[in-house]
């Protein structure tokens, strides 16, 4: 049995939808054996592909194929993740870099910022 790249990608989980599984094929970022694959191209057990998503290239192995969308709880039986364990560091490092947040008082005033100044203005 042979599925198409596409099918297999939304079926797994790694993308919400199939024409978002096409497009992402169609810009290169779903390789296998370090070579683009069209969405037309099928998988077999056995296949390793790689998915770049962002700062990420996520690698995984097939073993198993389905046409049909797969609850997330099915879908280790049918996909191993082989992610090198750098890529998910880059990750990891990514969610830290996120979350530094701004210093209070610096870009826009918040809405208590705002009433306050307000409050202030009204009372001159």
């Amino acid at each position: 049995m042979e599925v198409r790249v596409d099918k297999y990608l939304f079926a797994m989980r790694i993308y919400k939808t199939r024409s978002i599984a096409t497009e992402e094929c169609k810009k290169g970022r779903v390789t296998m054996n370090g070579a683009e694959i069209k969405p037309s191209r099928t998988f077999q057990v056995g296949d390793k592909f790689s998915v770049r998503k962002g700062p990420i290239t996520y690698s995984y192995e097939v073993l198993q194929l389905s046409e049909n969308r797969l609850g997330a709880k099915l879908v280790p039986e049918y996909l191993r993740d082989i992610t090198a364990p750098e890529q998910l560091e880059i990750l990891e490092l990514a969610k830290i870099a996120g979350h530094s947040g701004r210093d209070r008082g610096t870009g826009r005033p918040t809405k208590k910022d705002r009433r306050e100044i307000e409050q202030f203005i009204s009372s001159i």
